[in-house]
């Protein structure tokens, strides 16, 4: 059962995994820690916190007494805290983080947690939801609401503790789905990282092009503002992503400048018109 809860790094999802457990009833207590001291400051003022270490010595000694450990901070960042957490952890523990890119995590952790009967156990997941921007001061307890929930589990045997933190992400109000590392990674290349790098190269490109000219706020319009509405995201966001999902993101990207390449030798021929019924197609499908 889980009665303390330590999250590491607490921006965006740490400070909103916070708020989000006492909105749905967690009586226990929140500890946590970020790099970042007004971070730190502002979960701890809006009460996704009970209390906050000092530094990283003081991280790893809550660590310790800690039931469940939730890793929110970027990737490379998530594999150096399982690095300095698998030493000072052990049997009826419980980590998990909320990475966006898995397989390396995984792989990971199949070295440092590789037996449930001394070590602790990780669970790695990753939460389809957040902002353009970070921050603890835009969390939310109902940032996951009607969000999906990924789990990449590393072992098919899930543990008492594993079932306890399964049954409060369903309590935020999230729906869940178990994938195999390899294939999230690749998916949400396609479904995130791809838009994401979509938004920004356009976004770019119109900067470099029209910088601040007044007309492009005129004219541009709502479906400007929504195709570059992921340009606002910082790339502190969003290189450990790209580095840590590299060859996904670039077969995407590949994919896509074909894609492109074929529109724009279709612009007067009627192979434009089949790529608006499959777009078309692909929307109806989800709407």
């Amino acid at each position: 059962m889980i009665e303390r809860v330590l999250i590491i790094g607490t921006g965006l999802i740490g400070a909103s995994v916070g708020l989000a457990l006492r909105a749905a009833g967690f009586a226990g207590r929140i500890d946590g820690w970020d790099v970042n001291a007004l971070e730190l400051s502002a979960a701890t003022a809006m009460g996704a916190l009970d209390g906050a270490a000092g530094n990283e010595w003081g991280a790893l000694e809550l660590a310790r007494q800690a039931d469940a450990i939730v890793l929110a901070v970027p990737v490379l960042a998530i594999k150096d805290w399982m690095e300095k957490l698998a030493p000072v952890t052990g049997a009826g523990q419980l980590i998990t983080d909320v990475g966006s890119t898995k397989l390396e995590i995984v792989e990971l952790a199949a070295k440092l947690f590789d037996d449930p009967q001394q070590k602790a156990i990780f669970l790695p997941g990753h939460p389809m939801a957040g902002k353009e921007s970070g921050g603890a001061m835009l969390a939310e307890g109902t940032l996951f609401n009607n969000a999906m929930w990924l789990f990449t589990p590393c072992s098919e045997e899930m543990a008492p503790i594993e079932k306890d933190w399964r049954m409060w992400v369903g309590l935020f109000g999230t729906r869940s789905l178990d994938m195999d590392p390899r294939r999230h990674d690749e998916m949400c290349a396609w479904v995130s990282h791809l838009p994401q790098m979509l938004s920004t190269a356009l976004a770019a490109l119109l900067e470099e092009k029209f910088g601040d000219a007044p007309e492009i706020g005129a004219i541009g319009g709502r479906a400007l503002r929504e195709t570059t509405r992921l340009g606002a995201s910082p790339y502190s966001m969003w290189r450990d992503v790209a580095m840590t999902n590299t060859t996904p993101i670039t077969e995407t990207l590949l994919a896509l400048e074909q894609r492109l390449t074929h529109v724009r030798e279709n612009l007067r021929t009627p192979g434009l018109r089949e790529e608006f019924d499959l777009a078309n197609k692909f929307r109806v499908r989800r709407s």
